[in-house]
């Protein structure tokens, strides 16, 4: 079926099974408009059930109508999630999600074994305490009675693909995991130039072999819904969801405020960074996503309104009554350990409180600033890869403060564009189940809500970096 066969007023679908929630839309596969969406919450923690996830999708489905009148669905999830399996199908424990860094230690123990640089190599990527190779290893040696049980190791999107084709506890096929190339490359245990697993590594970090998904390519078709005729897609990482969503082309660099804050581009080369710094991912096209995580991003926000009393509209008319570089005071904003860079025992501080800067105002605008600066150091690491970068889309909720906006256009070097409010990896699941029900991917696009001017401060990054340097 191409496009121009598919029925008219057909249906697709896209899951968002993120760290908080489970968001579901309904598309028209030929125009892209929203049809109907869903959304049911998710457990708090850095740990979670991931039976919970599979509770909320049906939640979220329903809440979205239902899969009757669909053609297609694909899932899109938090990425580096280590979901365990043992021969039965069963979870083994709890899994421990992209901001548990717990396996820090395991991180640097599995650099010293192979060396950042053939890490890097081999799988695009220095781990650290995020990735499922690290989590493997702390699992190995904290739990290793649980360790020797794994059969199969799986991510948050390919544990729920395969629950959605009927599989789980009371039909364990484990050779039926499936998953894609974006969600696969943030494992450390595959390579994303040569499209193949490093089972040495996945080995080396379990301690013996175990089961992983076979990786599809971008619009092949994972299966089908228990019991229906319902097309699933072969899912995504969550950041190459946003991607698709976004239609992201060569030159754009989004920047997205979420929990965490991410920075990544789509490129038609893999790129190999043995500093760690930039993880080079696959993207969800065929392409490659280099990327940059911050652990601190919409929480630092969070943090400053519950310190001062205000919500975030306030917060933001509070930091416009700064002046840019807040008159030295900076914030490093590491709350809660840091991924970028790898601090995942480091703490947040506030530097240059004068009296002149001990006001609501400056506080604000400091905390604005530290989250967006971390994100530009980001930016910066991308583009020392070759990376082409003459905008930045800039998606999340906190992209729609005005004062976040502004702060923006001075702290990035090129220009800012704000998408219109949208469920982005929803929306890009939804564009990959359309291309794996009719083998064209649609050409739906995201409209601009906001084109900012440059007004690059340079004062604001100055501070942030000789703080960052210890100056």
């Amino acid at each position: 079926m191409t496009l121009r066969q598919a029925q008219h007023g057909a249906l697709v679908a896209g899951v968002d099974s993120s760290t908080q929630s489970c968001k579901v839309v309904v598309r028209d596969l030929e125009t892209g408009a929203i049809v109907r969406e869903g959304r049911a919450g998710h457990p708090a923690g850095t740990e979670v059930d991931p039976e919970a996830w599979w509770v909320a999708l049906q939640q979220a489905l329903d809440a979205a109508g239902g899969l009757s009148d669909v053609a297609a669905i694909s899932i899109g999830g938090q990425q580096h999630g280590m979901v365990v399996l043992d021969e039965s199908g069963a979870v083994i424990r709890p899994a421990l999600l992209w901001n548990d860094t717990r396996s820090a230690a395991a991180a640097r123990a599995l650099i010293e074994e192979f060396g950042a640089e053939q890490l890097a190599a081999r799988t695009g990527a220095v781990p650290v305490a995020s990735f499922t190779a690290t989590k493997l290893r702390w699992l190995r040696d904290a739990e290793p009675e649980n360790a020797a049980r794994v059969a199969a190791v799986a991510l948050p999107h390919d544990w729920l693909t395969w629950r959605l084709r009927g599989f789980g506890p009371q039909n364990p096929a484990l050779d039926e995991l499936v998953t894609d190339r974006s969600d696969a490359s943030g494992t450390s245990y595959w390579n994303p130039t040569a499209e193949k697993y490093d089972l040495e590594l996945l080995s080396a970090a379990l301690g013996h072999g175990a089961i992983v998904p076979r990786v599809l390519g971008p619009s092949e078709r994972a299966g089908v819904v228990d019991g229906t005729e319902v097309v699933i897609g072969p899912g995504c990482g969550d950041n190459a969801g946003a991607a698709l969503g976004l239609g992201a082309a060569t030159g754009d660099v989004v920047v997205s405020i979420g929990t965490s804050g991410t920075v990544f581009a789509v490129t038609g080369q893999p790129t190999s960074d043995a500093s760690g710094t930039v993880a080079g991912f696959a993207d969800a096209s065929g392409h490659y996503l280099p990327l940059i995580a911050t652990l601190n991003a919409a929480r630092i926000l969070d943090a400053t309104c519950a310190l001062l009393g205000v919500d975030h509209d306030e917060l933001g008319t509070l930091a416009l009554q700064a002046p840019p570089g807040s008159g030295g005071l900076v914030l490093q904003p590491y709350f809660e350990g840091e991924r970028t860079p790898n601090l995942p025992d480091a703490t947040a501080t506030l530097f240059g409180l004068t009296l002149a800067t001990t006001t609501r105002a400056h506080l604000a605008r400091a905390s604005i600033e530290g989250m967006l600066c971390g994100l530009a150091d980001g930016l910066e690491a991308i583009t020392s890869q070759g990376v082409e970068a003459t905008r930045v889309l800039l998606i999340g909720g906190a992209a729609f403060n005005p004062a976040v906006q502004q702060i923006a256009s001075e702290v990035f070097p090129v220009a800012v564009h704000i998408p219109n409010p949208g469920e982005y990896v929803a929306g890009g699941a939804a564009r990959q189940a359309a291309w794996a029900l009719t083998g064209e991917l649609p050409a739906w696009s995201a409209t601009m809500s906001a084109e900012l001017p440059v007004a690059y401060a340079p004062v604001i990054r100055q501070q942030y970096a000789a703080r960052r340097l210890g100056a």
